[in-house]
């Protein structure tokens, strides 16, 4: 037996119970994880309403990212041993003491990354790079605006950017929140609520607008985004943090030659392997050679996951939120 939060009615994260569940067999190919913690992402509050794209079958553990330690391992899988540290994702199941994944959805966890960054590195990391390395091919000198960047892919996606040699312009909604993107290398700030970003970007680029602009709030920001993007730019589409998808006039892409672009990094992994290989390779290294680390801000034990839980809801989160799991 183990102890997981279980969805049993789509209303809500105040709908989430802890339950006992029994442990299951492993198949072929698998391996069971003794969690250790677990990252908060935006979907999992949104499986929580049935509102996401993904729409687990009731009862299920939310968690679409974790780390912890194998406890054992299933027929056929090699490379793998009892005790590895390995961090993974899931579009559900992390929040919870145990886990189990197939193991070719094993990363190894980088040598001097704690279990909290593990659990919270994945995903937005695999976003932001996913997103700027291959979907937007972001290039040496290109100026990158990104929204949102205090949040766990803001952040990322400001680290990736100056890994790439982009000039970064970082939004958010306060003085602290912008420290902190300028902490993780952006060049500009812009406090959305005091100032009119269009008009910053345009004044900092003189004129030209920003290369690429990497969007998960969707709504008015997308909107104010074409109007302040260059020439021949990419707009990459992550997520609607708003609650508003915007509608897009065919006009404005027209007289630009701007491109809209969706990003779903995980996805990609799974339709095309082999280009999804090659960004986790890439975003591994980075970690490896101290280019790339989550920032974690708050963490929290599993039995309190409705208080980690309202801390992303309320947007008062400046990084990655985890949970942490008692051993």
């Amino acid at each position: 037996m183990y102890t997981a939060v279980v969805c049993r009615t789509h209303d809500g994260p105040d709908s989430l119970v802890l339950e006992q569940l029994p442990s299951r067999p492993l198949a072929a190919g698998q391996v069971r994880i003794a969690m250790q913690a677990a990252g908060l992402n935006f979907p999992d509050l949104l499986m929580s309403r049935n509102l996401y794209q993904v729409k687990p079958q009731l009862p299920f553990t939310p968690g679409m990212e974790g780390a912890g330690r194998i406890s054992e391992v299933g027929d056929g899988v090699t490379g793998y041993a009892v005790g590895d540290r390995v961090m993974f994702t899931a579009w559900h199941g992390c929040f919870a003491q145990e886990a189990i994944a197939p193991a070719e959805e094993l990363l190894r966890v980088p040598q001097d990354f704690t279990f909290a960054e593990a659990a919270s590195f994945v995903v937005a990391v695999s976003t932001a790079t996913n997103a700027l390395l291959q979907r937007a091919t972001l290039q040496p000198g290109e100026t990158l605006l990104v929204h949102g960047a205090a949040g766990g892919v803001g952040l990322a996606a400001v680290q990736v950017g100056k890994f790439l040699g982009a000039r970064v312009i970082a939004t958010a909604s306060s003085a602290d929140r912008l420290a902190l993107a300028a902490s993780e290398g952006a060049d500009f700030g812009i406090d959305y609520r005091r100032e009119n970003f269009k008009e910053r970007v345009l004044e900092i680029t003189a004129g030209e607008g920003a290369d690429v602009i990497l969007d998960t709030v969707g709504g008015e920001v997308f909107e104010q985004s074409m109007r302040c993007i260059a020439w021949g730019g990419r707009l990459l589409v992550v997520g609607f943090a708003s609650g508003q998808i915007p509608q897009v006039r065919t006009n404005q892409p027209l007289l630009k030659c701007f491109s809209i672009v969706g990003v779903r990094a995980l996805e990609h992994v799974k339709r095309r392997p082999h280009e999804g290989a090659a960004y986790r390779a890439w975003m591994l290294d980075a970690a490896a050679h101290g280019k790339l680390r989550p920032r974690v801000c708050a963490t929290f034990p599993l039995a309190r996951f409705r208080d980690a839980l309202a801390l992303l809801e309320g947007r008062q989160a400046t990084g990655r939120v985890v949970l942490e799991m008692p051993s």
